[in-house]
């Protein structure tokens, strides 16, 4: 038999196999350093903008939203740098020049935090420490961190000038942002006011309502009577709160006058009650109609009766703590009459349709307060959270506690107030409730309203022309948002925000440097003081202001007349001015940013400082264009936390997989919800970088040696090869728009799709016999090669944004002798590629393939086949067009089969999956009637082993 004659020669030498370097296996974790130190020698982002630059290119300003330098990289940053790494390179990818600084938060609580707890376990306080000193070491672990981050970033293979990176606790910096701080003041936008503030006990500051988030906490509830002493005889007014503490500061009750209020009167107590109530048959109380029977419920009544409808605003109330502590005793205490404020803010959808309120603590209770003309707003507590020695009762008491193993736990003064007022009488129930309470975002702890004086930003502004408020919304409206709904998001809460709260009681920070008249309380606006500031803060830091005396500042200015301020600036006008520092007065850059991206709780934060402070003080946004992400969590879609054990770091998947595999997994997110990530998910990501890889291994080996000789017009191409182009030419498309419109995942999708599916699955599969056994000259082989070569340019360049590593690697694995593959702009894609014609052409003929992969699948699967070589199918096609799809093609080849033929008639698509017949070449292991026993060849390889033969006999 043929088939078992030995072979006079071995005619794996005349194959023309895929030969590349380029491994199989990555070994990303070892290869991307190596790669790394390359990009570094050759100071390639610099570079890259210096070719950009002498080329004419248009400028692109990515504005770097500045992390926070205090620990390693997390995932968040490293999701949130690789985005902006996208970007970087993409827009180089576009023919931008790009300009990209990356920066770092320094000042505020939480390094505050960690040296406060250095300087405690030497056994020192830090009221022990000078100033100086203790600002020195924050700057030192500022310092340490932001090196750390920045070989971290470095790691991810993210591009951006380095060497000028930005800090807010440089000099230079701290001096702009006091210059712009000075800009407020300056405009009149400025103000100190003495207003309820969100203050954090722990952290003894106030804070802004970005620094707030909210936990489910569990606080008491209690319903307080207070005894009518005008307008009603033995009645109370019951009010309802979830702040005991809050009782000493009450000085009004608020009520609204479109709720409907009547007086009732308890009739009987519910049976076999298991303490004695606070309340008694015939006492008389005023309520909200829709909330009475709540209330009375609450209180342990079981029968009541409505005596008569009742107008609030003809009452007056006393204290409830009046009968234990009054003006009577000698003390000052509670004796003084509470009246009824008609507000608004009242509502009947809880409670008893009456407001406690204390002015001192709460916005809304102080608003309605000074509507009503009352100007004293009571101090209850201190920065500490304790009651002042002048509050009779509780002085001294904790609202929370500052210190020890409950830190952050409320303290006495809740139970000691609901005490006291059972002493009183006026306690008429009380429960637990469980709700949303503001905390610190730093400390975790909860925070209180706090009656203080602070310094304010008007949002709303006083006399004639547009405000701030009314800045910050044309410009949200002027800005491209992706997703298009954090407009709505920023609107909404721009629209509703209180005025900016600017000033912090702590040490490290960039001063509110100024000085108050102390006769006009006003701040003094005077250019050369304000230089004088600037200038020496900008060569000695923010210390200077601290350690120098005001007469070097104030010049003819008298010392003694002013009050120079000591608070720190919010850390978000910090981070809101960078604009000022980073894009102006610098070289290769402009104002504002075109992009400015960040998480999306930055609607609150750093988007939302930027615009308030560019607004203030330029009129319109820093940023043309804002991208926001969402937030990572574990494979469950749980919040990542180190006491659930489900954090994934950066730096364990950059050992486990490499960077690589971290940037892909970015890529493939819908960045823009929040996203998950996870051992498996990162397996399988891998599974798809392998996929990749293995293309381009597949296309560097079938390109080994290519030249210009061997291209082939475009003309001159088969079908087949003009739908690959085609499939480029659209690809280009889409690719450049999803680059435009910050959409990774579409750019990384499709394109892998290509690779499995046109590439790996078709042109791959069907030309593979082309490229292994055609002779060199042959014009599929020629056509073949034509076109992986324009894959290759393209592939190479589109996912160089995304898998740098690796496309840096095959580049220079083809190209050793060229400049790195970042330097490439996408390849221009004729117009004339795209052949719609042949788009259907293939599409039809995929209609057909199917079904003989099919029929031959089901040969191989019961062992009728092994290879699909062993097969000649004769295909019966009933659509005209189907049939004429082939013209002019080989089926067997398209098929992958020794043989193929079309037979007339039938309907749809029917396949005979026929075994092939004669003898098979043992070069290329087709079966045909043609191979010669004598050479065991069919023609097609005669001629080209011929010419190989040939080609080496010289």
């Amino acid at each position: 038999m043929a088939d078992d004659a030995t072979p006079p020669r071995d005619y794996r030498e005349t194959v023309f196999l895929p030969d590349t370097p380029f491994p199989m296996r990555a070994g990303l974790p070892k290869l991307e350093p190596e790669i790394l130190k390359s990009w570094e020698e050759a100071d390639l982002y610099n570079a890259i903008r210096a070719d950009r630059q002498a080329s004419g290119a248009p400028l692109f300003v990515l504005h770097d939203g500045p992390p926070y330098a205090n620990g390693a990289i997390h995932i968040g940053h490293a999701l949130d740098k690789t985005l902006k790494d996208f970007v970087v390179r993409s827009r180089f990818l576009l023919g931008f020049d790009v300009d990209f600084v990356p920066g770092w938060d320094c000042h505020g609580l939480p390094i505050e935090w960690e040296i406060e707890k250095e300087f405690k376990a030497k056994g020192r306080a830090k009221d022990e420490v000078p100033s100086a000193e203790f600002r020195s070491r924050c700057r030192e672990f500022a310092g340490h961190w932001i090196g750390v981050q920045m070989e971290g970033f470095k790691r991810l293979g993210v591009l951006g000038d380095w060497e000028n990176r930005y800090a807010t606790m440089d000099f230079t910096s701290e001096a702009t942002i006091v210059a712009e701080f000075h800009k407020f003041a300056a405009s009149g936008q400025l103000y100190r006011g003495s207003k309820p503030v969100m203050w954090s006990p722990v952290e003894r500051t106030s804070l802004a309502e970005a620094e707030i988030e909210y936990a489910d906490h569990v606080s008491p509830t209690i319903w307080v009577k207070f005894p009518v002493t005008k307008g009603l005889d033995d009645a109370a007014v019951v009010i309802w709160t979830t702040t005991p503490w809050t009782i000493p500061a009450n000085r009004a009750i608020s009520f609204n006058p479109a709720i409907d209020y009547g007086l009732y009167r308890i009739d009987s107590l519910e049976a076999d009650l298991a303490f004695e109530p606070w309340v008694k048959p015939g006492d008389r109380l005023v309520l909200a109609d829709k909330l009475a029977e709540e209330v009375l419920k609450a209180a342990k009544a079981a029968s009541w009766t409505r005596l008569d409808a009742v107008d609030p605003a003809g009452l007056t109330t006393a204290h409830p703590l009046a009968a234990l502590a009054s003006d009577a005793d000698d003390r000052k205490g509670f004796g003084f009459a509470v009246p009824l404020l008609a507000g608004d803010h009242v509502t009947d959808d809880a409670g008893t349709g009456f407001v406690h309120t204390a002015p001192g603590h709460g916005a809304e209770d102080y608003l309605v307060w000074l509507k009503h003309g009352h100007k004293d707003i009571p101090e209850t507590v201190d920065p500490d959270g304790a009651y002042y020695p002048h509050v009779p009762l509780f002085a001294g008491l904790k609202v929370l506690e500052t210190e020890g193993k409950k830190l952050g736990k409320f303290g006495p003064a809740n139970p000691a107030v609901m005490d006291k007022l059972i002493e009183a009488g006026t306690l008429l129930a009380r429960g637990r409730l469980e709700h949303s309470y503001p905390h610190s975002w730093r400390s975790k702890a909860p925070v209180i309203f706090r009656n203080t004086p602070q310094w304010f930003v008007r949002m709303d502004g006083e006399g004639a022309g547009p405000t701030l408020r009314d800045k910050a919304l044309a410009a949200i409206d002027a800005t491209t948002f992706y997703p298009e709904g954090g407009r709505t998001r920023i609107r909404g809460m721009v629209e509703t925000r209180p005025d900016w709260l600017i000033s912090r009681q702590r040490a490290w920070g960039t001063p509110l440097a100024m000085f108050v008249d102390k006769e006009t309380a006003q701040p003094l606006v005077d250019p050369a003081v304000n230089q004088r500031i600037t200038d020496l803060i900008a060569a000695e830091g923010a210390d200077a202001w601290y350690q120098r005396p005001a007469s070097d500042f104030l010049g003819d200015h008298d010392p003694a007349k002013f009050e120079k301020v000591e608070d720190i600036l919010d850390v978000w006008f910090d981070s809101g001015s960078t604009h000022a520092f980073t894009l102006e007065g610098r070289n290769n850059t402009h104002w504002p940013a075109d992009l400015y991206s960040e998480g999306s709780d930055q609607h609150r934060g750093w988007f939302q400082s930027s615009l308030l402070e560019a607004c203030g003080t330029r009129g319109v946004a820093p940023y043309k264009a804002v991208v926001t992400h969402g937030f990572t969590l574990d494979e469950q879609g749980r919040k990542q936390s180190k006491s659930l054990g489900n954090v994934t770091a950066p730096a364990d998947i950059i050992k486990e997989y490499g960077a690589e595999i971290l940037r892909l997994w970015t890529a493939l997110t819908d960045y823009a919800e929040d996203q998950r990530i996870g051992k498996t998910i990162l397996a399988g990501v891998s599974d798809a970088y392998r996929k990749l890889r293995n293309t381009l291994r597949y296309m560097l080996g079938a390109l080994a040696d290519f030249d210009e000789a061997e291209r082939v017009p475009y003309e001159e191409l088969p079908s087949l090869e003009r739908y690959i182009l085609h499939r480029l030419w659209d690809l280009d498309g889409q690719v450049r728009e999803a680059y435009g419109a910050y959409q990774y995942a579409d750019v990384l999708r499709p394109v892998l799709d290509f690779c499995q599916g046109d590439l790996s699955s078709l042109f791959f599969d069907i030309r593979r016999d082309s490229l292994y056994c055609d002779r060199p000259d042959a014009l599929n082989r020629r056509a073949y090669r034509t076109v992986l070569d324009a894959v290759f340019e393209r592939l190479t360049a589109w996912l160089n944004p995304i898998a740098p590593f690796t496309m840096h690697e095959a580049w220079a694995s083809r190209f050793p002798e060229a400049r790195p593959n970042a330097f490439r702009v996408i390849p221009d894609t004729p117009a004339d590629w795209r052949s719609d014609d042949d788009a259907a052409r293939w599409a039809r003929i995929g209609e057909v393939t199917s079904a003989v992969t099919a029929a031959l699948e089901v040969e191989r699967r019961e062992k009728r086949i092994g290879s699909s070589l062993e097969a000649a199918p004769v295909v019966s096609v009933g659509d005209p067009a189907l049939r004429s799809a082939f013209d002019g093609l080989d089926p067997a080849e398209i098929f992958r089969t020794s043989s193929a033929r079309f037979k007339e008639g039938g309907e749809g698509v029917s396949v005979d999956p026929a075994l092939a017949e004669g003898e098979k070449c043992a070069r290329c292991w087709r079966i045909l009637t043609e191979v010669k026993p004598s050479t065991q060849l069919c023609l097609r390889c005669e001629d080209a082993v011929a010419a190989w033969d040939k080609a080496h006999s010289a």
